[in-house]
């Protein structure tokens, strides 16, 4: 998305200082240079920085006008809290907890929180460094009024240049500010609509002062940098200034970091460009909006890299500057003939890690670190450098052709942060080694609290919010990012546990990566296809009514705490798990589903039928019959909402393996296929598939 900047925020009497040209340009030019040409043509280079080299260096100076705040960004959740008065109370209580914070002089990020009564509101708001403490408070002011107006949401956002305010339901967005619960809040890239006029070289200049403050603000110790560079073309100086959210790990700076680069760098030649995310937010201009004496020092956070640094000494200086870069550089080519780069590749929203660092880091892929098998590949826990501790998973493919394909898919999924699906860190693809490092999850899957070692430890109230994260996740895939996923894959196994048993969904955007003696369709009756919606098995048909068709299997083995598969339910009774907890349904017992290692009060027990009705008609055939995840996050809260909808026979398994498809009477079953029909329906699809492509 791109906004027009100059069109209700402007500065009054801009002005811009001029200063002779610095060595900054001329440093990276060279370097860049030899990166090209490393050994060849040096002689020229070394005769056109001495002369360069002569100009007598000036210093910029900078008076920003009076800063204007302009919340131009602001939005509101859609989860309602259970009592309005309550909400109000404690949102009321937890904005003047930050604002009492920031009138602290020196404090530029506040977090605070009010739980009394239910309804809880945590909160956070920061500044930028450059503000003053009135000016940070009047920030604070104009965002609050935009907040106020969301008593319909338990959540909201509100941004300008110069601060943000945020509060949520939820307290884990204070260490990782991506998580969202029901807001798709996507990066938001502005430029102006005025261009340079040598947009060559300030294009140059601009971008490598951003990739600059890049790597160097997850270095500081507040995540904050401003900086400015010379225009080595004109007499103008380009001002920057970069800051994630202060309470976050260096890990996930560096990641917004880059995606606010790349944003940015698309603005070009734009004079001005801003990025904000609820992670981070980066900005540079051609017109001062902060002092030049407010700069940070990032010389120790570039480690060799070209960075703007005052030219004290003229031409002995510069001598000694250039044969320093000079080794560096030659270094550098020496280095790059003897190591396998990572080239070709697109540009990436998430981090890069070289293979022998994630084989060091996961002990070679010892069975120890194992903590997961499924349908795409094992998956280990690592601990990185930073003692971040990770999981890796290795997918299984061989075809070294797919490395393209796969970085494609990661490109997609990285963009992709919800409270509810499991947070992509980054990647590996060197050869056919394909990893993803991926957000650890302590507690594991979900298969393991309801028939695994910690069966019987969930009471109905995390069940139940399980749920609803499964379905809110869902509701993210489907209808709320910019492309839709259907994640094809929906079971308890690939539903992860955080430390506050939260949900987060699993391997979402991964189907083509199957292992190459399998497809997409999964045939075999073991496992996943308990979950999988009767129209995909037979004829192939794909929408995003087959994961609402496994999240109703997932909630009746959440009920249950039995397996899809499960048998022996009553008695010699070889039913599966559907057709049980229909017939229940159909004699007015499905109470009778619910975990027996689960103790529930009398109130407990009638929302839990209430979910199992929800659950059966996630599971209906004809698909049309079955609501979409949105609708099915609707209905939770309240219980079920059919509205004309009438509950019908769904289609099951039974336990000769027979498909049995339902119909509008419940107690027929007019339509059976064997595994040999299936298997004939399947090779009918795949050879479609391959005519199609």
């Amino acid at each position: 998305m791109t906004i027009n900047l100059n069109d209700g925020y402007m500065f009054e009497n801009q002005h811009i200082y001029t200063s002779s040209s610095t060595l900054l340009s001329l440093l990276f030019h060279f370097f860049l240079i030899s990166y090209l040409f490393c050994v060849k043509y040096l002689m020229v280079l070394i005769v056109i920085f001495l002369i360069i080299s002569l100009i007598d260096p000036g210093i910029s100076q900078s008076n920003p006008d009076d800063i204007i705040n302009t919340s131009f960004r602001s939005y509101c959740g859609r989860n309602a809290p259970s009592s309005v008065s309550s909400f109000i109370n404690n949102r009321n209580s937890t904005l003047n907890q930050l604002r009492s914070q920031l009138s602290s002089n020196g404090t530029f990020y506040a977090r605070a929180q009010s739980l009394s009564d239910g309804d809880s509101v945590f909160g956070d708001a920061q500044c930028r460094q450059y503000l003053t403490t009135a000016q940070c408070l009047s920030c604070f002011d104009l965002g609050v009024p935009d907040l106020i107006r969301c008593t319909t949401g338990n959540g909201a956002h509100a941004y300008s240049y110069n601060c943000f305010v945020r509060y949520e339901n939820y307290a884990d967005f204070y260490n990782n500010p991506g998580t969202v619960a029901d807001v798709a809040v996507g990066p938001l890239g502005l430029c102006g609509n005025q261009s340079a006029s040598q947009s060559s070289s300030f294009n140059q200049d601009v971008e490598n002062l951003l990739s600059d403050i890049r790597v160097a603000t997850p270095k500081t110790s507040d995540f904050y940098v401003a900086a400015t560079t010379k225009i080595s073309s004109e007499n103008a100086t380009a001002y920057a200034v970069s800051q994630c959210v202060q309470n976050t790990s260096q890990t996930l700076c560096q990641d917004c970091m880059t995606r606010a680069y790349n944003s940015l760098s698309n603005c070009l030649p734009s004079t001005d460009g801003a990025f904000i995310d609820v992670e981070c937010f980066m900005r540079y201009s051609d017109a001062p909006f902060f002092n030049i004496n407010q700069t940070t020092d990032i010389t120790n956070f570039l480690k060799g890299r070209s960075s703007k640094v005052p030219v004290i000494g003229a031409a002995v200086g510069g001598v000694g500057v250039f044969i320093l870069v000079l080794t560096l550089t030659l270094l550098y080519c020496r280095w790059k003939r003897s190591t396998k780069a990572k080239e070709d590749s697109p540009e990436l929203n998430a981090v890069y890690y070289n293979y022998k660092d994630l084989q060091l880091a996961t002990d070679n892929f010892s069975k120890e670190n194992m903590i997961g098998k499924g349908g795409f590949g094992e998956v280990y826990k690592a601990t990185l450098d930073d003692k971040i501790v990770v999981a890796v998973k290795k997918l299984e493919v061989s075809n070294v052709a797919m490395k393209k394909e796969f970085e494609n898919e990661v490109l997609l999924i990285s963009n992709i942060h919800h409270r509810n699906l499991l947070r992509l860190l980054g990647y590996s693809s060197e050869v056919s080694n394909l990893l993803l490092v991926l957000e650890y999850m302590p507690n594991g899957s979900l298969d393991r609290f309801l028939w695994g070692a910690k069966k019987g430890t969930l009471n109905w109230y995390q069940r139940y919010q399980i749920i609803i994260g499964i379905a809110r996740g869902l509701t993210h895939l489907h209808n709320e990012f910019h492309v839709k996923i259907i994640h094809r894959d929906i079971k308890s196994s690939n539903i992860l546990l955080d430390d506050d048993f939260q949900p987060k969904i699993a391997d979402f955007g991964l189907a083509r990566f199957q292992p190459e003696d399998q497809t997409h369709i999964v045939t075999k009756f073991s496992g996943t296809l308990g979950y999988t919606a009767p129209e995909y098995i037979l004829n192939g048909h794909l929408s995003d009514k087959v994961d609402t068709y496994s999240f109703g299997i997932v909630i009746l083995e959440i009920v249950s705490g039995r397996r899809c598969t499960d048998t022996n339910f009553d008695g010699p009774s070889t039913d599966y798990l559907l057709e049980h907890a229909w017939k229940l349904y159909e004699n007015k017992k499905h109470m009778n589903l619910i975990d027996e290692t689960m103790d529930v009060n009398e109130y407990e027990v009638e929302h839990v039928m209430k979910i199992i009705e929800i659950a059966l008609l996630c599971t209906q055939s004809p698909v049309s019959n079955r609501p979409t995840m949105s609708e099915v996050v609707l209905m939770l809260p309240n219980g079920q909402s059919f509205g004309e909808r009438e509950l019908m026979r769904p289609t099951f398994i039974d336990h000769n393996r027979r498909v049995h498809i339902g119909s509008s009477k419940s107690s027929i079953g007019n339509v059976s296929q064997t595994p040999k029909d299936l298997a004939a329906n399947e090779e009918l699809h795949s050879k479609k598939q391959m005519m199609t492509k």
